[in-house]
């Protein structure tokens, strides 16, 4: 098997039933693997069989079921801002061609409008009937199968594969009132010609404020692919040369003067300025880039030269990531949507037939065939599964929208409505509570053994140069500078959790480095080392012991600082009414100590990382619904065993992957936001839906019952999508989380 992803943009859906019966059609086919289609997004993404199809079979599916297929054109490493620019162009295209067609059925529509109030007669007749009547009957006949025309077609589309749609509902009532209206007329009656029109003309109305609405709601998206660069300075021997971004490869070194943006991901080989990157983290202070230092295409460099070696460019670069990651999340279903999409599936079928109980129950009872008439249209286009389809994708795209611009990426839908359940928030203490670079601050010697401190550094040193620990890092940092030699070492193993072992070269001789567990593992003497652990004047640091063959020589107590914004987060979460927990690898009482420096009552310490999910899955054993915040490749596991995982901004990318919730920026006070957007969104996704549920309860009697007349329920039906909408922007125009 070869699985790809495809993502095809949908022209011609109108309805919650549309994205439903494509749904239905891609997962029908063989070699679909599975498929998703939004309605609000108007986008399908699906998972197939390279082996069994072609992307172009998968986009004949959608083709062959009546719907239009939005092309785009790519070229070689530019393919992600192409894409998403011209879906940007289409989305406008989709706003000026629901406003155009609304102005001409309007303006159309306009003198059988007025034909309701003046009675207007020009005396000259053609077959009996007044010149005016044929005007009204030409400007009718073109709203309803000129202007109205996409909803017959569609119509037809899915009557043939024995289907309904809104397409269907809007097409069966316009038709009616227009086929009886013409009926009336040679038959000297009144006539409903303004109703069909005007039906259309709302409707159209409609269409554009759904489309400028869901197309506000997708403003963050946009405004994200808007700050791709299109051109860049290349420097080839020397020489500068303008060139489109796509020209540029790997390895290229590219030169960005002050308040130009840096077109793609790259290392600095040249220069020092200050970086603005509000748009990648939302934190407004510049950063400081020099020599070496990582930067990121899109951002905004400040006030000096810099000469880039570019390392990404494409769809690998941040920007890019960041973009496919909010797009999947606006793509993606709650799932409280699955409800809606049941309701949705049947929902059309059931209104066809009140309208033909409507129009049988009042021609039998009244015997006015023309109420009937009217009343089974009424029915037939007051009915909205439009807003049953917007409610939640369209909360979704401005939950994820709001997130995004604050630094906060949503990775699935599924995550807005999982952080209404949660009760307990577990922190990783390194990294992620501490700011994850810890400090050498003490070299003790244990009086037992003559070893000087240079010589515990020149031990410690030499075994954490072989490991990426944090704590390693730190020894190696304390030691740079220092005039100290490193021993060649052979047979190193690090062991996870507790430390580093290996034999020295020259003297043949075991060395450690490591807790008091890595101790009682080699058999070596822990009664000094309880000691230090005990001491209370050096600190809360973690203290790392080390060995020279079977003597414990020394010790070296290394400290990680709390982050300044700790204390105030783990208030508000309590505030929110959520316990807090800390996990760590540390000894008891150095993390008891961290946790109430914190105000955090519950600790889970000297916890390795493989255990860090067991623990985290006991704690869902009693009935807790976690959320894990944390930030290196050993939480991974933590952020997928949570209901839900939040993963820090220095996460490292397996980290990022596990989790479902990503902070850009290395901030703990987003994950109080986080949780806060979270709330709101599925708040409104729950507004959405019960007035959309509420809107057809109430509408459909009434227009059943004859207290609606077409024309009103039409205007209705076209608001209440709109205002399904308008709720969902709301979390997207909110300001301030914190």
């Amino acid at each position: 098997m070869d699985p790809k992803k495809i993502s095809i943009k949908i022209s011609g859906m109108s309805c919650a039933s549309c994205a439903i019966n494509n749904e239905k059609e891609l997962l029908k086919k063989k070699g679909i693997l599975n498929a998703n289609v939004n309605f609000a997004t108007k986008k399908a993404t699906a998972s197939y069989d390279a082996d069994v199809l072609s992307r172009e079979d998968v986009k004949k599916i959608i083709r062959d079921n009546g719907y239009q297929i939005v092309e785009h054109e790519t070229h070689g490493a530019k393919h992600e801002m192409t894409k998403t620019g011209d879906e940007h162009k289409h989305g406008n295209g989709d706003i000026r061609k629901n406003w155009l067609a609304f102005l001409g059925s309007a303006v159309l529509s306009a003198p059988l409008l007025s034909g309701m109030f003046f009675k207007i007669e020009t005396g000259v007749l053609i077959m009996k009937i007044d010149l005016i009547m044929w005007l009204y009957l030409f400007f009718a006949t073109a709203v309803v199968f000129w202007f109205g025309w996409r909803f017959h077609r569609m119509a037809f589309m899915q009557a043939k594969k024995m289907r309904a749609n809104m397409d269907t509902l809007i097409s069966l009532g316009t038709l009616a009132a227009y086929f009886y209206s013409l009926w009336a007329i040679f038959s000297a009656r009144v006539g409903y010609l303004e109703s069909a029109a005007l039906i259309v003309t709302l409707i159209l109305l409609g269409k554009y404020f759904e489309a400028k609405s869901t197309g506000q709601a997708g403003e963050a998206m946009r405004k994200l692919m808007e700050l791709g660069v299109k051109k860049a300075w290349l420097s080839i021997n020397g020489e500068e040369k303008e060139v489109n971004i796509y020209e540029i490869r790997v390895g290229d070194i590219i030169i960005v003067r002050p308040g130009e943006k840096i077109p793609l991901d790259g290392i600095v080989v040249e220069g020092e300025s200050s970086i603005d990157e509000s748009m990648l983290t939302g934190e407004s202070l510049p950063v400081e880039k020099k020599k070496f230092s990582s930067v990121f295409g899109a951002t905004l460099n400040q006030d000096g030269v810099l000469k880039i070696k570019v390392l990404h460019i494409g769809g690998d670069t941040v920007l890019a990531q960041i973009i496919m990651t909010v797009e999947e999340a606006q793509g993606s279903k709650a799932p409280i949507q699955k409800l809606a999409d049941k309701i949705s599936g049947i929902f059309v079928p059931s209104i066809i037939l009140i309208a033909l109980l409507t129009f049988s129950g009042w021609f039998l009872f009244s015997h006015n065939f023309a109420a009937a008439m009217i009343n089974a249209v009424a029915v037939l286009v007051i009915a909205c599964p439009c807003a049953l389809g917007l409610a939640t994708p369209t909360a979704i795209m401005a939950g994820t929208g709001r997130g995004s611009r604050s630094g906060i990426l949503f990775k699935t839908g599924e995550s807005f409505e999982r952080t209404k359940d949660i009760t307990t928030v577990v922190f990783d203490k390194t990294g992620t509570l501490t700011k994850g670079k810890p400090e050498a601050q003490k070299i003790i010697s244990n009086p037992e053994h003559k070893f000087t401190e240079d010589k515990i550094l020149k031990i410690a040193a030499s075994l954490a140069k072989n490991s990426d620990h944090p704590l390693s890092k730190a020894i190696i940092k304390y030691v740079e500078g220092e005039n100290i030699k490193l021993a060649g070492l052979e047979k190193i193993k690090e062991i996870r959790g507790k430390g580093i072992v290996a034999n020295c070269v020259e003297h043949k001789t075991a060395l450690l480095l490591g807790n008091t567990k890595l101790l009682e593992e080699n058999d070596l003497e822990t009664d000094w080392a309880r000691v230090i652990l005990g001491d209370d004047k050096l600190g809360t640091g973690t203290r790392l012991f080390v060995a020279h063959g079977h003597q414990v020589i020394g010790a070296i107590v290394v400290a990680d600082e709390i982050r300044d914004e700790s204390k105030k987060v783990i208030g508000e979460l309590k505030d929110m009414g959520l316990e807090i927990t800390m996990i760590s690898g540390d000894n008891q009482k150095t993390a008891e100590a961290v946790a109430q420096e914190l105000g955090i009552e519950k600790v889970l310490a000297e916890v390795l990382p493989p255990q860090k999910s067991a623990e985290i899955k006991k704690l869902q054993e009693r009935g807790e619904k976690i959320i894990f915040v944390g930030d290196g490749i050993n939480d991974a596991p933590s952020l997928v065993q949570a209901d839900l995982g939040i993963a820090m901004g220095s996460a490292t990318d397996i980290a990022k992957e596990a989790g479902q919730i990503i902070l850009v920026q290395n901030n703990l006070e987003k994950v109080v936001e986080a949780i806060k957007i979270s709330r709101l969104t599925f708040k409104t996704i729950k507004q959405n839906l019960f007035w959309a549920f509420a809107y057809n309860v109430i509408a459909i009697p009434l227009a059943a019952s004859g207290f609606l007349s077409p024309i009103i329920a039409a205007a209705a039906m076209s608001m209440s999508s709109v205002s399904v909408v308008a709720n969902s922007l709301r979390i997207y125009r909110k300001e301030n989380f914190q």
